[in-house]
C-alpha cells in the first residue's frame, strides 16, 4: 500500500515537472529544466506552482518569480520590480573585497545605488571569509523605496544600515572623509539603448536602476563628483562600467579628483573602474 502510494506520488511529481518544463520551453526559456527545478522547490502548493509558472512564462525574471537570486554564494532576496544582481557584478565585489582587506582592521564601506543590497552583503561576507579579523561597517542607500525594503532584509545579517535617498544625501554627515570602500553599481545604459535591453530588464526592473542618461554616464558623474568628500585618504571608489565606456569613466573619475584605473574579467565579461583618493 505504502509502496503504491509512494510510486503514485513520484509519478505525480514527474508529471508536474514535465508539464512545467514543457510550458517554460514553449515560452522560450533556454534553461527550462533548471528553472523548473527552482520553481518546483520554491512553490508551496499546486496553486502557487501554477501561478509561478504562469508568471515566468509571461516573461517575469526567474529571480522575481522564486523570490531570490544567487550572488557570490549568497541567497539574495529579490522582490518584483527590484534590479536583479548580475553574475558579472561579482567581479566588482571581488575587487572591493581585495581593496577592503588592504585598509586595516576596521573598514567603512558604502554601497550606493544598492538595489537589493547584494553588493554590500557580499562584500561583508567576502571580507569575513578572508579572515584576518577585518570588520566592515556597512551603509547602503538607494532612491527606490522597493529596493530599500528589499535591501534591508539582505543586509540585516551583516549589521549594516540601509538608507533611502538620492546617492549621498541620506548618508550620515559623520561618514565624510571616512569611507574606505565606496561601491556604486550605478546605471550606465544610455537612455536610447534601454529599448534594446531584454524584456526581463526593460519591463520588469525599475527604470531608475537601468537608465544612465543620454550617454550612460549621468549617474557616474554625480557619484564621482561627490566621492572625494566622502572617501578617506587612499580610499577607493569602485564602479561597474562597460568596456566601451571605460575610458570615459576614467575621465569622469579624474574630473572628481581621483586617480583611476580599469580592470577587466574576461570570464564574466565584466569591466570595473577603480578610483583612488590621493593621500594628503
Amino acid at each position: 500500500m505504502s509502496v503504491s502510494f509512494a510510486a503514485s506520488a513520484a509519478l505525480q511529481l514527474l508529471s508536474f515537472r514535465n508539464a512545467v518544463i514543457s510550458t517554460l520551453r514553449t515560452a522560450g526559456c533556454v534553461f527550462a529544466e533548471d528553472e523548473a527545478e527552482l520553481i518546483l522547490s520554491a512553490a508551496g502548493s499546486p496553486d502557487e506552482l501554477h501561478a509561478m509558472v504562469d508568471r515566468r512564462a509571461a516573461g517575469q525574471p526567474l529571480e522575481h518569480v522564486v523570490g531570490w537570486a544567487e550572488f557570490r554564494g549568497l541567497r539574495i532576496a529579490v522582490d518584483p520590480g527590484v534590479f536583479v544582481p548580475r553574475r558579472r557584478t561579482e567581479f566588482l565585489v571581488q575587487q572591493a573585497v581585495s581593496h577592503a582587506l588592504g585598509r586595516g582592521p576596521d573598514v567603512v564601506a558604502v554601497d550606493l545605488c544598492c538595489g537589493s543590497g547584494a553588493l554590500g552583503a557580499a562584500l561583508v561576507a567576502g571580507v569575513g571569509e578572508a579572515g584576518g579579523g577585518t570588520g566592515v561597517e556597512l551603509y547602503a542607500a538607494d532612491i527606490d523605496p522597493a529596493a530599500v525594503r528589499c535591501a534591508r532584509r539582505n543586509v540585516a545579517a551583516s549589521g549594516g544600515r540601509v538608507l533611502e535617498g538620492d546617492l549621498y544625501a541620506p548618508l550620515p554627515a559623520a561618514l565624510r572623509g571616512r569611507v574606505d570602500v565606496l561601491l556604486a553599481n550605478a546605471p550606465y545604459v544610455p537612455t536610447d539603448a534601454i529599448g534594446l535591453l531584454p524584456a526581463e530588464a526593460r519591463v520588469h526592473e525599475a527604470r531608475v536602476a537601468l537608465d544612465g542618461g543620454p550617454d550612460g554616464l549621468d549617474v557616474q558623474r554625480r557619484v564621482a563628483a561627490g566621492a572625494a568628500r566622502w572617501l578617506a585618504p587612499g580610499g577607493h571608489l569602485l564602479m561597474e562600467t562597460s568596456e566601451r565606456q571605460a575610458s570615459r569613466t576614467v575621465e569622469v573619475f579624474a574630473g572628481g579628483g581621483l586617480e583611476a584605473a580599469v580592470v577587466h574579467c574576461e570570464d564574466l565579461g565584466a569591466t570595473v573602474a577603480i578610483g583612488t583618493l590621493p593621500q594628503r
